[in-house]
């Protein structure tokens, strides 16, 4: 097995290596390995022209404001309208925070759901991942859609997993990704950073010595020269050929290599905050690089990544955190949304920003927002729907739509529509070979965003 030591230098505060290095295509999770689990996606075709649909999903993690960044409320009281103004935007009559000025003009590339229903009010990803309600789940629990995506289209490329998982380590762990489900290990959505980089090892090569190119780069010839002298001794089956394939490819590598990216696009993306900008009492991080990271991955082949940003929930200090994490979250969309048009990716490409669920109306007494689960909303891009329009309104205090709630699987049933999958007709098995539907009965993708 290829792995990566990590002796614990060069460490960041999220205890992730300095450099991000990889765990190549699911090593040995869950007791598979690789050529395992290349047999179990052996009936996943590649793409034929080149191209293919991908999904970023951006979790903003605690649940993001609503009132404060995309349903201002001018003229609602000042312990309900809070502090920020609102801007015009590129669509004509429609107005977002002034935090987010980035954002505001590129509305027009932008499709603002505001009435998102159907929370199910947990302080966890589940939902955002996976679509589900987190009680009475199957055995094995509900799958993540990277998962569910890999079960039904597998890779592009037989040496990119077709998802990948850019979540944070959070000290609450619902926050963290939930994974496979019943779907099993064969379909993890592998996670190229943390503890999964422990599944990668190159001869004699620690992390100490991962600055050194000149070595690491001989470490890896010397691992490609032995997989080829096995080639030439061994007849292998085709799928430890194509794991041998996977560990001495150089392109899931080369995506997860930010040193190889123009210095000036990823200036554009801001500064990763590694230290915290006070606004999380856990650590959590606006790690700005991982938008272009995405980018890259997807690029490379990957057809589903899934981010966190930040922490967003301020019981306390509301205001104050949301002049530091709302505008950076601004600079690393509308960077990730002028690269996706800068590679002629926005038909191909859907990206979603969401958290759990919105915040209260009425300000406390502490200046935060507390949980709110009637309403919240999603900023959704690319994936070459009709975009440069708002759907749905709230009322006069942003409490709970007026018009147009579009609930969680909606939003899911379009990222599958857009990605190519018939909800209606694609199903996925249970560990009792239960075939389940993706969606639950009644809702179908969004009929605004065909």
């Amino acid at each position: 097995m290829l792995k990566l030591i990590d002796s614990g230098s060069f460490r960041q505060c999220d205890g992730a290596s300095r450099r991000t290095f990889l765990q190549v295509g699911g090593l040995a999770m869950g007791g598979l390995s690789l050529p395992q689990l290349l047999q179990a996606q052996q009936n996943s075709p590649d793409s034929s022209d080149g191209r293919h649909k991908a999904v970023i999903m951006i979790y903003l993690t605690g649940g993001p404001p609503h009132q404060d960044m995309v349903d201002l409320k001018p003229a609602a009281p000042a312990d309900i309208r809070g502090e920020f103004q609102p801007i015009d935007t590129s669509l004509p009559g429609v107005q977002i925070s002034e935090l987010m000025p980035e954002i505001a003009k590129r509305m027009h590339q932008c499709a603002t759901i505001r009435t998102v229903v159907g929370s199910d009010g947990r302080h966890s990803s589940f939902q955002c991942v996976t679509g589900r309600r987190f009680a009475s789940q199957p055995q094995g629990g509900w799958p993540c859609f990277e998962s569910i995506v890999s079960s039904l289209r597998g890779p592009v490329h037989r040496v990119v997993p077709a998802g990948i998982n850019l979540f944070m380590d959070m000290a609450h762990k619902p926050y963290n990704h939930p994974g496979a489900g019943f779907l099993g290990a064969t379909h993890e959505p592998f996670q190229p950073q943390g503890e999964s980089a422990a599944s990668m090892k190159l001869t004699e090569v620690t992390s100490d010595r991962l600055g050194n190119r000149r070595s690491l780069l001989t470490a890896f010839d010397d691992f490609r020269r032995r997989s080829e002298n096995i080639r030439d001794q061994s007849s292998l089956d085709p799928f430890t050929e194509q794991a041998l394939d996977v560990l001495t490819s150089s392109r899931l590598a080369d995506a997860l290599n930010l040193d190889l990216e123009d210095p000036a696009v990823r200036a554009s993306y801001g500064k990763d905050d590694t230290k915290v900008l006070s606004y999380s009492s856990k650590g959590y991080q606006a790690i700005m690089s991982k938008f272009l990271l995405a980018r890259r991955l997807v690029q490379a082949g990957v057809r589903c990544v899934s981010v966190t940003f930040a922490d967003f929930d301020w019981h306390g200090g509301n205001f104050s955190n949301g002049r530091k994490v709302i505008p950076l979250l601004d600079q690393g969309l509308a960077a990730l949304l002028d690269d996706l048009y800068r590679h002629q990716l926005q038909n191909d490409v859907t990206v979603v920003v969401w958290g759990e669920f919105g915040r209260t109306p009425r300000i406390n007494k502490n200046a935060g927002r507390d949980h709110w689960t009637q309403n919240t909303f999603a900023l959704l891009a690319g994936g070459g729907m009709p975009v440069g329009q708002v759907i749905g309104e709230t009322n006069r205090f942003a409490e709970e739509p007026v018009d147009r709630p579009v609930h969680f699987q909606e939003i899911f049933g379009t990222l599958y529509r857009n990605l190519g999958i018939d909800t209606d007709h694609a199903t996925i098995s249970d560990l009792n070979g239960r075939p389940r539907y993706l969606l639950e009965p009644g809702y179908r993708a969004l009929p605004e965003l065909c």
